[in-house]
């Protein structure tokens, strides 16, 4: 990043709306039409993501806004999307997923960053409920190292603060699709080679499927939630999901992998843009020797390289290849794929109530069981 200079950046609001919408320069005349995506955005930032979210809880909210340089004049436009969270009509939480961009400050110093991204929750504040505890961000910045993203976290200060918990992994492993097939196949480790051969030799088979396969797919779902010790929404939300793809250019697939008729494992993958995603993913307890896991990611690779696609994001690793990790499978499975790890620094707040600290220590509590005292059962149980 550049040495530091004085900040000349301002941030002012252009408008805002209900649902998603888009926008074009710093002026509201040239605001209208419509885009599930604006720019490179995260597929969490689009509109069909607010539409779904808005279906489960949350309201979504679309903000114009513009940042300029009053040095050198240079206006940038952007949009965000914000989803808000009522709890028991106590408290709200405003969450900008992946957001927002600042490109016209990406490579200035971390602390000038910093300011702009506070002045751009601080601008959300007339816009949202009086109860709202704070602004909350995943902020899209990529490192490639854990000391980079190390020392930007230590840059944060005042009036933001890292969260105690993030909401999106932090952690990611992202598959380069401009590269050829082959290409792709011969950056693996050569054991996932033999896995994805062996699965299909012995008469593995991967069908693709929607909303139809949602009960095969929360079974699955369900096996792994208790073997793992994870989370999972109710049957309806993954249904949902199915049920929209299409929309706005986003399409949703489901990959089962079968033998000889028996659903081994599932995976859900979004393809939106130059982004395919894997979402989520299932297993059954069976015939895990046949390694149906590797197949499927492989025919979902392929699938994302044919679409169009120019990434393939394994959505969430550990930080490190620490073997006492009790998610450490999970960091060899997706790395051996041969992508390239992305270090990003998770949820960053902006507090604006006094009750923030009490829902700050509530949120440390419940990482802490989570992550700690409910996996030890897990791992317990399963021994």
């Amino acid at each position: 990043m550049k040495s530091e200079s004085p900040c000349t950046y301002t941030i002012s609001l252009i408008e805002s709306h209900n649902a998603p919408s888009t926008g074009g320069a710093c002026d509201t005349a040239e605001q209208g039409g419509s885009s599930s995506r604006t720019g490179n955005a995260s597929f969490l930032q689009s509109a069909f993501w607010a539409d779904f979210k808005a279906a489960h809880g949350w309201k979504p909210l679309s903000v114009s806004l513009c940042l300029k340089d009053g040095q050198t004049g240079a206006e940038s436009p952007f949009k965000i999307s914000v989803l808000l969270r009522s709890f028991k009509r106590f408290f709200t939480l405003a969450y900008i997923p992946m957001g927002p961009e600042l490109p016209l400050v990406q490579n200035e110093p971390p602390v000038l960053y910093n300011k702009v991204l506070a002045d751009t929750a601080r601008a959300l504040k007339p816009l949202l409920p009086r109860n709202s505890l704070c602004v909350r961000m995943d902020v899209p910045l990529d490192f490639y190292s854990l000391e980079e993203r190390g020392a930007f976290v230590h840059s944060i200060s005042k009036p933001l603060v890292k969260a105690p918990s993030d909401i999106q992994p932090p952690d990611t492993n992202i598959l380069d699709l401009t590269l050829s097939e082959d290409e792709i196949s011969a950056n693996m480790k050569s054991k996932w080679r033999y896995n994805i051969n062996l699965a299909s030799k012995r008469g593995v088979v991967v069908e693709k499927a929607g909303e139809e396969g949602i009960d095969i797919f929360y079974d699955l779902y369900l096996q792994t939630a208790k073997r793992d010790g994870i989370a999972v929404h109710a049957k309806n939300y993954y249904r949902d999901l199915l049920l929209r793809s299409g929309r706005d250019g986003v399409q949703i697939t489901m990959y089962i992998a079968k033998h000889e008729g028996e659903a081994l494992a599932a995976i859900i993958v979004l393809f939106s843009g130059s982004e395919a995603v894997y979402l989520y993913g299932a297993s059954s307890n069976n015939k895990r020797n046949l390694m149906s896991a590797y197949l499927l990611q492989w025919t979902a690779i392929k699938d994302a390289k044919k679409a169009g696609c120019t990434t393939y994001d394994f959505y969430g690793i550990p930080p490190t290849d620490d073997e006492n990790h009790p998610m450490h499978g999970l960091y060899r499975f997706k790395t051996g794929f041969g992508g390239k790890n992305i270090h990003r620094p998770g949820s960053i707040d902006l507090p604006l109530s006094p009750l923030y600290s009490f829902f700050r220590a509530a949120e440390k509590l419940r990482g802490f069981y989570h992550k700690r005292i409910k996996k030890i059962r897990v791992k317990k149980r399963n021994s």
